[in-house]
């Protein structure tokens, strides 16, 4: 694995790269990408550097290798857990969800095969997601004796979808998933990298400060009331008129040409 920038160089269950302002994050640790403690330590890592140097990466691409996006949390380590260091250990798992929620650039789930438990909440912490025709979803945590996932999947499914999956432990397509309007598109799994790149090109090329802010904006503001999270907006409005990108930017939509936009 080659990366750029002041990011640790070498992972053991991630593999990470950055070209043409796109990182992709690809989980690989076979056979099913199940995450260990160490593996929630990594993406909390690599999400929480993601995104600081402008001039890297202006959105990321979170996918996996295998057959498999991720079948959840190693089985093995619940077996050890007990009510005294569990709590230690969700705080990991949770704090690898928010680096990627909470990271300074749109990330995209590229999502191959079955997102089950912490699957699912990898994929909705992501801001857009892409699937195969074979992906599913679930939240199995009720089979293996352990619960979470219900806020992640209210981000995904309505909440009586949500319920029926906690309670049954049971897979739904990405083609019933799909009708919720969550799933951006959906691909032949030989396609997924490609259509996924194309939404990240998307991305990409918008001003580098705005890209950053608008995260902010849409985290900041999601759970707000209409009238709070309107003026929360508005801040980053008047920041961002202090940027000579957004001035680029409407000058290039007035003058009918792309915008040049310059990092430092």
């Amino acid at each position: 694995m080659v990366m750029k920038g002041e990011m640790k160089m070498n992972y053991q269950f991630l593999n990470v790269s950055i070209e043409n302002k796109i990182a992709i994050i690809t989980l690989n640790r076979g056979p099913v990408n199940a995450v260990s403690q160490e593996m929630y330590k990594e993406i909390k890592e690599v999400f929480t550097s993601l995104g600081k140097n402008k001039n890297e990466a202006n959105v990321a691409i979170l996918t996996a290798e295998g057959k498999v996006f991720c079948a959840g949390n190693d089985l093995h380590e619940f077996v050890s857990m007990t009510p005294e260091n569990g709590v230690d250990r969700m705080m990991e798992v949770r704090e690898a969800f928010w680096a990627i929620y909470d990271c300074d650039i749109p990330v995209i789930a590229a999502v191959n095969g079955a997102a089950l438990g912490t699957g699912f909440a990898l994929a909705a912490s992501c801001d857009v997601i892409i699937a195969s025709e074979n992906a599913k979803f679930a939240l199995p945590e009720i089979n293996v004796g352990v619960l979470g996932g219900a806020k992640f999947g209210a981000r995904i499914v309505p909440e009586m979808v949500m319920r029926r999956m906690y309670f049954t432990g049971e897979a739904v397509s990405v083609q019933e998933i799909s009708k919720y309007g969550a799933i951006t598109e959906i691909t032949p799994q030989e396609d997924l990298l490609r259509v996924s790149l194309k939404w990240a090109q998307k991305i990409a090329s918008k001003s580098p400060n705005a890209i950053r802010m608008a995260r902010k904006s849409l985290n900041g503001c999601e759970y707000m009331d209409l009238k709070s999270g309107y003026e929360f907006e508005q801040q980053f409005t008047c920041e961002l008129s202090g940027f000579e990108e957004s001035k680029e930017a409407v000058r290039a939509v007035i003058e009918k040409r792309k915008p040049v936009f310059k990092t430092i």
